[in-house]
């Protein structure tokens, strides 16, 4: 829902004077570098609150103006306020992408290591079964020898590659020296048992480890996937917000020209009609000031009168020719505007969305006035279409129904001259009105149903109170 924007007039004496017509800043971007809106909270939830409440306090300028393009401006606004923050989802989702890919990479060589680990292990275990199987042959062939010596071998040359046979002595030392071997191939024969069982047990760490390392590089995978996922998804948003901010930025540029001839007609009709109310009020106030001089020079005239009267009756000449000077008419004191006692023109609980007030052109849009904004010259209630509308004050209707300055259907009621000022309130963007010009209405009485007729985009009432041809904050007067 949008408010209204109105012109501001200025009197010869430099006084501001606020006319109908709507001080309409085009909120258009001046092209798609143009600066989002204001800083957003961190919550996504608080986010998207004041981005709408950026789109619709730019939409606030194009009331009166154009409906769609009022649509379009601040779905703008809320595409250019999305962008960053799904810019920067996009970078964070390409980012896990990455760091999936340097999981999965990384278990992948952590895989391939602890193959080339087992491999080791394996060729290691071969080796071993190689090794032991020698030193049990040759332990058989030590033990096979020595029962047919009677535990000592006679073929030494097993052990010594020789067939030379020497003295008993020299026996004995090579039978010892035999029995040494046999015992050193027993002991070489434990050690290779336990290295071989050793590298049984790392060769199962290793495959566990390789079991873990795949389901770990499966998982991975897994999330590289999902993450690859999540980024195109990420991008298909960047690229769609993109697109539709490029398109309707180029149609909001298209329509410029002929949304500038508008603001002119409609600056111009409202001028006409900010005039008339000018112009009303003023014949009214000069009416009343000439009735409240009648009234009191026929009073004083008649005071003077009995004045002389009594004079000449006590015949006091002296007397009765002061009686008969005119004293100079001092016109009455100006009272306060609260005396029309005006009444809400909804109930309690219709609130109100939108004050009165000056408002800054939002940056990066377009000031087709030239004075850095507008004046909302009215207030919002945000009432749903087909709420009644009540009148605010006794008067009389002069302008009722369709009006061609953007507010859709309208009521414009005068409330005449109270304690010297006058009062002319206005009702927008009615789906329908239940009263005609020159009707006399009370104050309560039903006059239309609210809605979103004219240049408006969502369901509410403009209100505005015009007081001695000026429109003020409806507030002071409520």
């Amino acid at each position: 829902m949008t408010s209204s924007g109105r012109p501001v007039r200025r009197s010869p004496g430099g006084r501001q004077r606020r006319g109908l017509s709507a001080a309409v800043a085009l909120v258009l971007a001046a092209s798609l570098g143009a600066s989002a809106p204001a800083a957003f909270a961190d919550d996504l939830e608080d986010q998207q609150a004041a981005l709408k409440a950026e789109a619709a306090r730019v939409q606030q300028s194009l009331e009166f103006v154009d409906a769609k393009i009022t649509k379009a401006v601040g779905d703008l606004v809320i595409y250019r306020g999305q962008l960053p923050a799904a810019q920067q989802a996009l970078l964070e989702a390409q980012g896990r992408v990455a760091s999936a890919v340097k999981e999965v990479e990384a278990l992948a060589a952590r895989v391939d290591l602890a193959q080339q680990n087992k491999a080791k292990i394996t060729q290691q275990l071969d080796a071993d079964k190689q090794k032991i199987a020698s030193t049990k042959k040759l332990i058989g062939q030590i033990a096979t020898q020595a029962y047919k010596s009677g535990g000592v071998p006679s073929d030494l040359t097993l052990f010594f590659g020789s067939n030379n046979t020497g003295s008993l002595t020299d026996t004995m030392d090579m039978a010892d020296q035999a029995l040494r071997s046999q015992n050193s191939a027993m002991d070489k024969l434990t050690q290779q048992n336990a290295t071989n069982v050793n590298s049984q047990a790392r060769l199962q760490a290793v495959e566990a480890e390789i079991r873990d390392l795949k389901a770990k590089a499966d998982a991975a995978l897994a999330k590289e996937k999902a993450a690859r996922n999540e980024a195109a998804a990420k991008k298909a948003k960047v690229d769609k917000l993109i697109a539709d901010t490029t398109r309707l930025n180029n149609e909001l540029e298209a329509a410029k020209p002929g949304i500038q001839k508008k603001l002119a007609t409609v600056k111009t009709r409202q001028q006409a009609v900010a005039a008339e109310i000018v112009e009303r009020d003023r014949k009214l106030r000069e009416a009343w000031l000439a009735e409240q001089r009648r009234i009191a020079e026929a009073a004083a005239a008649e005071a003077r009168a009995r004045a002389e009267a009594d004079a000449r009756a006590r015949g006091d000449a002296e007397a009765a020719a002061r009686a008969r000077i005119v004293q100079p008419y001092v016109p009455p004191v100006t009272g306060p505007p609260s005396a029309f006692g005006l009444r809400h023109p909804f109930p309690g609980s219709v609130p109100i969305t939108s004050g009165f007030g000056w408002r800054a052109t939002p940056p990066g849009t377009i000031d087709f006035y030239g004075a850095g904004g507008y004046m909302h010259t009215g207030i919002d209630f945000g009432a749903a279409c087909g709420t009644p509308v009540y009148a605010a004050a006794a008067g009389e209707v002069f302008s009722a129904g369709w009006a061609d300055d953007g507010g859709g259907n309208n009521v414009k009621i005068s409330h005449g001259v109270v304690q010297g000022n006058s009062l002319t309130t206005i009702y927008y963007h009615n789906t329908s009105v239940v009263v005609s010009p020159g009707q006399q209405v009370s104050q309560g009485q039903l006059i239309a149903y609210s809605g979103t007729t004219g240049n408006s985009t969502g369901c509410h009432s403009h209100f505005e109170t015009w007081l001695n041809g000026e429109a003020v904050d409806p507030m002071r007067l409520l």
